[in-house]
């Protein structure tokens, strides 16, 4: 594989187009819906979309939201789900509610099982992993290292407020680091988002700190080279799942030994085109959205001088269209005529 992705598969349904969030006793309209896999599955269809050969390890409900998930990565987005299995019980749930170019999300799932090294099954022989930091270090991440793979992590929200230190202490396995500003501020107590890539550069050989519609810094600790990329402005329609693009295309970029800003800019691209569609996973773009941007961005002076490698490594021939998210969930019968 090129690259393994672990974790929890989760059934998004988005609204987006609302004029309010709800309040208590109250209820609002939403002009626009989708459903699709969530989770982490927004990060491995959006490199199966680059061309990445992407393994999926996660347990997957054999209810029919689980039926849904599992029919549109492995025969829609061809994500490998051979390190993945079929369990009994319900899917967990994500409700996404768009509003005022940010996201609130309702969440409601069982964690699965898991091994010893804290997956669901065997680790696979893969160039790159991604994985989320947690305080409590997983065996998976070492072995991971030590057999040659590159591990690309990120952090989720710290409910408590808390963000210990320790939850970074897995880092010292790990090739990269993605938080978000917030999150890079908060954990290294730091004043700007800047700072924050300065300090965690000492735990981690790249460092790339998002910073919404300010665009991303990138920080190399072997060669102490700074890098700020721009974001690409668009109408931002759904931000869900714009984080995991992200990444995708940072992994991309980095197994495809790009610059150090060559791989920010098109990470910072793929994300600004994931958030004018419904839903993370099925939002991310493909090869044919990259290359019909590019076609018209080239009248853009700015863009085109920041864009010019794409000329070098946009797959030439045809490439199919990517699905976007539906309104509805499939059926059964529905899913076996698409098979």
């Amino acid at each position: 594989m090129d690259l393994f992705v672990p974790g929890v598969v989760y059934l998004d349904i988005i609204f987006t187009g609302l004029r309010e969030l709800p309040r208590p006793g109250t209820e609002v309209w939403a002009t626009g819906m989708g459903s699709c896999p969530g989770g982490v599955a927004n990060l491995a269809v959006a490199a199966a979309r680059l061309g990445l050969g992407t393994g999926l390890g996660t347990a997957i409900a054999t209810d029919a939201y689980g039926d849904f998930c599992a029919s549109t990565l492995s025969t829609q987005e061809n994500v490998d789900l051979s390190c993945s299995r079929r369990v009994e019980g319900h899917s967990p749930v994500t409700v996404s509610l768009a509003y005022d170019r940010d996201r609130s999300m309702i969440t409601h799932d069982h964690p699965p099982a898991l091994n010893a090294d804290g997956l669901v099954g065997e680790l696979p022989a893969t160039r790159a992993a991604s994985v989320s930091l947690t305080k409590d270090r997983q065996p998976w991440v070492g072995k991971a290292r030590a057999a040659g793979t590159l591990v690309f992590a990120d952090v989720g929200w710290d409910a408590s407020a808390q963000w210990p230190p320790e939850a970074l202490d897995m880092l010292s396995d790990c090739y990269a680091f993605l938080p978000n500003s917030v999150e890079a501020m908060r954990y290294t107590r730091a004043s700007s988002p800047q700072e924050a890539a300065r300090r965690l550069a000492g735990l981690v050989p790249v460092v790339v700190v998002t910073c919404g519609s300010d665009g991303a810094i990138a920080l190399d600790s072997a060669t102490g080279e700074i890098v700020h990329a721009p974001a690409v402005p668009v109408e931002a329609l759904d931000p869900t799942g714009a984080g995991d693009v992200f990444m995708a295309g940072f992994i991309l970029g980095t197994l495809s030994d790009w610059p150090l800003a060559q791989r920010l800019a098109f990470a910072n691209l793929i994300a600004s085109m994931s958030v004018q569609h419904f839903g993370g996973s099925l939002s991310a773009p493909g090869w044919g959205d990259i290359a019909d941007w590019w076609r018209t961005a080239r009248d853009d002076a700015a863009l085109a001088g920041r864009y010019a490698f794409l000329d070098d490594v946009v797959p030439g021939g045809e490439r199919r269209t990517v699905r976007r998210a539906g309104a509805t969930i499939a059926r059964l019968s529905d899913a076996r005529a698409h098979d």
